[in-house]
């Protein structure tokens, strides 16, 4: 690829990886409920996530997304549901829950989690059949341009996971008393459920 066209992608990328929203949210209350380490590493779950979207624009199987109303809905749907899941834990969660669950929770349970609210929005393949083919060469093999930009954005993603966990534990310094962190985790449910129920009212563009 050429590098004025990578000088192009970068930081377009990264504005687009640090837009806030569910994961990067869900990359927050990790990090502040238990450290910023574990939440790194259940980053990987989202791209993980990101990584099947990639490979589903590369092929251009997200077309079937495009034209399939009822797999859309029905992605879209499921996802709303799960964020709202999510909110409602938070939401519940007593402030004294945080050093207990940190000797229970595991790296698996949170990956999951991120994995689930990446693959649960549709518009994320969406996005990524808009998004990288600006960048993409007609005239060179596509293949190995996508597999480039989508490293690239997967590097950009980490780096934006990093960032937000960073933020969490700033956070936690600040909401170190059970009133702060109870005032914390259910700001964290309210924008997760405005989230989850932006995207079930969201309609296919």
């Amino acid at each position: 690829m050429e590098l004025a066209t990578l000088m192009l992608f970068v930081p377009a990328c990264f504005a687009l990886n640090m837009a806030p929203g569910p994961n990067n949210l869900l990359s927050i209350s990790n990090a502040t409920r238990y450290g910023i380490r574990l939440s790194c590493v259940a980053g990987l779950g989202r791209l993980l996530a990101f990584a099947g979207m990639i490979a589903l624009a590369s092929a251009g199987l997200a077309v079937v997304l495009h034209t399939s109303e009822l797999l859309f809905y029905g992605i879209k749907t499921v996802g709303a549901v799960y964020l709202l899941y999510l909110a409602w834990q938070l939401w519940r969660a007593a402030p004294g829950q945080e050093s207990e669950a940190k000797a229970g929770v595991g790296f698996r349970q949170l990956a999951r989690q991120e994995f689930l609210v990446a693959a649960g929005n549709p518009k994320a393949i969406l996005i990524f059949t808009a998004f990288l083919p600006q960048f993409v060469n007609p005239q060179q093999p596509m293949a190995g341009q996508f597999a480039i930009l989508g490293l690239l954005f997967l590097v950009l993603e980490m780096v934006a996971i990093a960032i937000y966990a960073w933020m969490g534990t700033r956070l936690r310094r600040w909401f170190a008393q059970p009133r702060g962190k109870r005032i914390f985790n259910r700001g964290c449910a309210v924008l997760l459920a405005s989230a989850g129920l932006g995207l079930l009212l969201s309609r296919r563009s």
